[in-house]
């Protein structure tokens, strides 16, 4: 009887030692969740447009979900775009982001302690306008021309691929760094003779200020851009349970984007950033929602990853190296597909698109 008191006794004191530990496990969650985004609206409204994350902040999505556990959610839609993200990556003052696919390549290989958990977002279109009154048509046409593009963005990747594949390089043209608005007045202006951008050139084409030479939209997926979601690996490695929650949360919107019931809805959640419902018909005709919105990472998507890592470094835009497969997590997406019935939803494609 003694014997058998003792170890209950001892049962008992080791599971009271473990409750202290266990109790600190389930009760550790941040105070907040910092996010990140590139975009930013006219008027520098702080809204995003065009992936599945920018609708979640629209949404306000992420703070209906941690409402509950009094956490709170920070949003900072960078005008300085991705080089701004990156630095701030740096400086450890965000958590999670969605980044274009040059800026978030550049960080990594620049050793950004970061993790790619989800895409978010392929087969974003680029544009080529020029003054109403200039003759130009074609990237030949342009030669010796100034250029006005934003730096270090999605942007500037495909330009520079683009611009290659048309038998070009960067001295062939007097390329200048400006952001949307400062591109546009300098278009009407006279002091640039062609602007490269996305898909927020459309009102000023509207306005007769600017007149469409070129899209990407016939190019193959790689000359288009691409977006994916990161988060900062000390952020993920010390609450793993809410950056799960957080891709619950973004895996949902992708599904409900990749829906073609949902297309209006959609379009009119990202009017709400001062681009108006037109803009985003345009935009996106001809493009597949579903497969534009795919999180996954199949061997398409981390063969896009992969292309646009090795573009990047043959034209000297990105220094360093990434192991693309080290860098994906995925465990956080496959996760939120099984937990939503969702492991079929995306067909997953080959290397080749198939």
């Amino acid at each position: 009887m003694f014997k058998w008191s003792k170890v209950v006794f001892a049962g008992l004191l080791s599971t009271a030692t473990l409750l202290p530990a266990v109790q600190v496990y389930a009760e550790a969650k941040p105070t907040v969740i910092r996010l990140a985004s590139p975009l930013v609206g006219s008027g520098n409204r702080p809204v995003g447009y065009g992936s599945y994350y920018a609708t979640t902040q629209t949404l306000g999505l992420l703070e209906k979900e941690f409402q509950k556990d009094g956490i709170k959610i920070q949003w900072n839609n960078f005008k300085g775009a991705g080089p701004a993200i990156n630095e701030s990556y740096a400086n450890g003052l965000v958590d999670i982001t969605w980044l274009g696919d040059l800026p978030a390549l550049i960080g990594k290989a620049s050793r950004l302690d970061t993790k790619l958990i989800l895409v978010g977002g392929t087969h974003d279109n680029t544009y080529l306008v020029v003054p109403p009154g200039s003759s130009a048509k074609s990237w030949a046409d342009l030669k010796g021309k100034r250029i006005g593009f934003f730096r270090g963005t999605s942007v500037h990747l495909a330009l520079n691929q683009i611009i290659k594949k048309y038998g070009f390089t960067e001295k062939d043209f007097r390329f200048v760094n400006v952001d949307g608005p400062v591109g546009y007045s300098a278009l009407a202006s006279g002091d640039l003779d062609a602007l490269f951008t996305n898909q927020s050139i459309f009102p000023v084409i509207d306005r007769g200020i600017a007149k469409l030479i070129y899209s990407s939209k016939k190019e193959p997926a790689q000359y288009q851009s691409s977006g994916y979601i990161l988060v900062n690996s000390k952020f993920e490695q010390k609450y793993p349970e809410t950056v799960q929650r957080v891709v619950n949360v973004l895996v949902k919107q992708a599904a409900w984007e990749a829906n073609s019931a949902n297309r209006e809805a959609l379009f009119k959640q990202w009017s709400k950033s001062g681009l108006s419902y037109n803009v985003f018909v345009r935009a996106n005709e001809g493009v597949d929602l579903k497969r534009h919105s795919a999180p996954i990472f199949d061997a398409y998507n981390v063969n896009l990853i992969k292309q646009k890592l090795k573009a990047g470094q043959e034209l000297k835009l990105i220094r360093g190296n990434i192991d693309v497969d080290q860098w994906i997590e995925p465990k956080y997406l496959n996760n939120a597909l099984k937990s939503q019935n969702l492991q079929n939803f995306w067909k997953p494609l080959n290397a080749n698109g198939q």
